[in-house]
This record gives structure tokens, C-alpha cells and sequence, in this order.
């Protein structure tokens, strides 16, 4: 290897920020296992690479001894004081023994060793950018699908789509472009793996972070999202700012903001509701569009009774139960949903109960009958 070496490993210490040190430590590393493999040495050997002219030498390592029992790893004192005078036993004695024709074997190993941290180096350039980026979202384009993973371009690497971060209703082709949500990143040894979805209520949490200003300046919050993907999706929200609406802010004018946002998710429906402190409410709005008449909760068992009209029952359940399943992810809480008249039904039953035994009562005081049992005898 010559200067011009040298000179190109500084070249990629500044194009790609690995260290030339680093670097020349790999290659020296590389290089006696290439001399060990290439010339069949038990000894103890170091490679050392002039930094200056590029040249590559192959030293044998020798303990100084007062008495030689191995001579492939030990010295005499005499014989290495013929070296240098001030060796002590103890010390250790380096010497040449690089082979003439090493050199071919130095360049090549040196260009393996070279290519192979360039590639390591990139893949943590990748790695450490996507991992500081987990949660958010990404514009990419669909490379080609294979095997049901969906593979798009990132740039610098690839991103997969798993079968279980897509939407079933959603047709991928190739050249498509898609937002997606990342998901994990994770180091393998053929690089960084990054994972995509199109499910997690994330996704759409970071679309209504672009979509609405208010969001991203922090006026407005987000206090939970409940999504079945691909059907239907809701998402509670305060203001922070008394002169805000919430849910107006997130709908847009004449609606543009969420409709951005559903164009974005093939039509999925979003039902934006208020978040209040006051659990009764907050479950009221969650049932939305459903108009709910009453609300009575149990703290301790985190569960509500919610009674609508009549005609607002399968609506306030949902097609399948869908509504209800989806209050009951974003507020926390088991709810239980009852029409008016199945309310008063239960409520006139257990008043028909409470006179039963009123009446049952006043005839055990009127008759004198006590509930003492006779003594049996056998």
C-alpha cells in the first residue's frame, strides 16, 4: 500500500465520518489473521501500517526469557539484547518477518476490510436516524410486495409492511405513495429493520398533528384515540385555550381538516368528541353521534350505565357493537347501554319487587308468624 492509500482513507474519513484510525486498527486487525490464514504462523505476530507512506510491515511478538522453551514464542536475553541493549526478561522483542510478497495480500484485505466498515458505518448512520424517529411518520413509496409484506422505499434503506399493520380493505401497488407510521426500528446484522404501520392509532394522531395547527402549537390536546382500522376511528380532544373549540379546530372549515385526514385513511370514518374531567360527560360525548339521555357511573368498578332514547339505541351500540366497543377503548371504562323504556322496565320491576315484600311483611306482623324452626327429633 502507498501514500495514495492513506490519502483515500482520509478521503473517507471525512465523506463518511469513520476515523482513519479506526480504520487502519481494522485493517491491522484483518491483516494478521490474513497472515496467520496465508502462511500458516502459530507465533505471536503485529501488523503495523505507517500512517505517513502507507507501508505495511509484519512483526513476530517475543517474550524475553532467561531460558528458551518455545522458540515460535519466547527470546533469550542474550540473543535479544543483540536487538537492543536495555531488554530486560519480561520485555517483549518485536521482529520483521513480512513475507515479499504480503503486499497483495495487504491491498486486498485492506479493500475487504475497507468496504465492510464503510457499509457498517452507513448502517448506523441509517439506524441511529430512523431510531430517533420512532412514532412518527413517513412519505414513501411502494417498492414491490412480497411474501404479503408491503416494501417501500426510505431513501437510504427500506421500510416493510407486515401483513398485521395493514389495513384489509387497502389495495398496495408498486409506485404507490403512502404515509405510514414507524413503529420499531431495530438493529440486525444485514442493518437497520424498520417497521411500518398503517393500524396504530398513531398514525392518525401524527396526521391530525399536520393537519391542525392548533395540535402541533399545543392549543389543543389529545387526550386518547380507540381505531378499528379501516372502519372507524375516535378521538378525544381539549382545548387548552377558552377561546378554542376543540373539535372545530380538528374538523376545519367546512370540515377540510378531517376530510384531509380521511382521504389520507381511504375513507375510514372519525368521530372527534370533547374529553371532559367529569366522567359522565366525557362517556356522554364518546357515544357519539349518539344523544344520550343519562349517565350513572361506579367509580370503583370503572363502569357506566348510559340510557338513550328508544330510537337512538342501535346507533349509540353501533353496526356489530362498534360504537360501543369504541367508547369503551377511549374512555377506559366498561359501559352498558339501555334504551328509555328497557331502563323503566328494570326500574318497574324492582319497584314490583319492593312491594312484594312490603306486602309480604305487613302479613307476617298482621299473622304473628316468626321464622323460628321446630326442633325435629329422630
Amino acid at each position: 500500500m502507498k501514500v495514495e492509500f492513506i490519502e483515500a482513507l482520509e478521503e473517507i474519513e471525512k465523506s463518511k465520518g469513520i476515523s482513519k484510525e479506526i480504520l487502519i486498527d481494522a485493517i491491522e486487525a484483518a491483516l494478521i489473521s490474513g497472515y496467520k490464514k496465508n502462511f500458516g504462523s502459530s507465533q505471536n505476530v503485529e501488523v503495523k501500517i505507517d500512517e505517513e507512506t502507507g507501508e505495511v510491515n509484519v512483526y513476530g511478538k517475543k517474550q524475553v526469557v532467561e531460558e528458551v522453551e518455545n522458540d515460535v514464542l519466547q527470546i533469550s536475553l542474550h540473543e535479544a539484547r543483540q536487538y537492543k541493549k536495555s531488554y530486560e526478561a519480561g520485555d517483549y522483542v518485536l521482529i520483521e518477518v513480512t513475507p515479499k510478497n504480503f503486499g497483495r495480500i495487504a491491498a486486498q484485505t485492506a479493500k475487504q476490510v475497507v468496504m465492510q466498515k464503510i457499509k457498517e458505518a452507513e448502517r448506523e448512520i441509517v439506524f441511529n436516524e430512523f431510531s430517533n424517529r420512532e412514532s412518527e411518520i413517513v412519505t414513501a413509496r411502494i417498492q414491490r410486495v412480497t411474501k404479503n409484506n408491503v416494501l417501500v422505499n426510505l431513501g437510504k434503506c427500506e421500510g416493510v409492511l407486515p401483513p398485521t399493520e395493514q389495513i384489509t380493505s387497502e389495495n398496495y401497488q408498486q409506485g404507490n405513495r403512502i404515509k405510514a407510521y414507524i413503529l420499531e426500528v431495530k438493529k440486525t446484522t444485514k442493518g437497520p429493520q424498520i417497521t411500518l404501520s398503517r393500524t396504530h392509532p398513531g398514525l392518525v394522531k401524527r396526521l391530525f398533528e399536520l393537519e391542525v395547527p392548533e395540535i402541533h402549537q399545543g392549543i389543543v390536546g389529545i387526550f386518547n384515540i380507540s381505531r378499528e382500522a379501516g372502519s372507524r376511528t375516535k378521538i378525544a380532544v381539549y382545548s387548552n385555550d377558552e377561546n378554542v373549540d376543540a373539535v372545530g379546530a380538528c374538523v376545519g372549515y367546512k370540515g377540510a381538516r378531517v376530510r384531509a385526514i380521511v382521504d389520507e385513511l381511504n375513507n375510514e370514518k372519525i368521530d372527534i368528541v370533547t374529553w371532559d374531567k367529569n366522567p359522565e360527560v366525557f362517556i356522554a360525548n364518546s357515544l357519539s353521534p349518539a344523544k344520550v339521555l343519562k349517565v350513572k357511573v361506579k367509580e370503583n368498578q370503572k363502569s357506566a350505565l348510559v340510557i338513550v332514547p328508544d330510537y337512538q339505541l342501535s346507533l349509540a351500540i353501533g353496526k356489530e357493537g362498534q360504537n360501543a366497543r369504541l367508547a369503551a377503548k377511549l374512555t377506559n371504562w366498561k359501559i352498558d347501554i339501555k334504551s328509555e323504556s328497557q331502563a323503566q322496565e328494570e326500574l318497574d320491576d324492582f319497584d314490583n319487587t319492593v312491594e312484594i315484600v312490603n306486602e309480604n311483611l305487613e302479613f307476617v306482623e298482621k299473622e304473628g308468624i316468626n321464622d323460628e324452626k321446630e326442633e325435629n327429633t329422630y
